[in-house]
């Protein structure tokens, strides 16, 4: 009969370390390839925050230069086609009556 783990063995020497597994069904293949995929999700977010530090960020003045431009832009589109679709609508229904 085998001795259930416990915390002086550090689960270990004992047949059933069901208990003390973190993947209780994992074999240690599939153990391998979490610490794998774990350590490459390290590697990309550590590289990912020493490029962000890389990074020309712009100035409170040229962001709201680029804000306001983008603004003028969607406006002008927006009153171009609100025009078009109007012209569209009024030729449509003259057509059909």
């Amino acid at each position: 009969m085998d001795r259930a783990p416990d915390s002086k063995s550090g689960c270990w020497g004992f047949k059933s370390l069901l208990a003390c597994q973190f993947f209780p069904n994992a074999k240690a293949d599939d153990m391998e390839k979490f610490k794998l995929l774990f350590d490459r999700a390290v590697q990309f977010l550590t590289q990912a925050k020493t490029e962000l530090k890389k990074v020309t960020w712009p100035t409170r003045k040229q962001t709201l230069a680029s804000t306001g431009v983008v603004m003028v832009i969607v406006a002008i589109s927006a009153l171009y086609l609100g025009v078009i679709d109007l012209i569209l609508a009024k030729l449509v229904k003259f057509i059909l009556g």
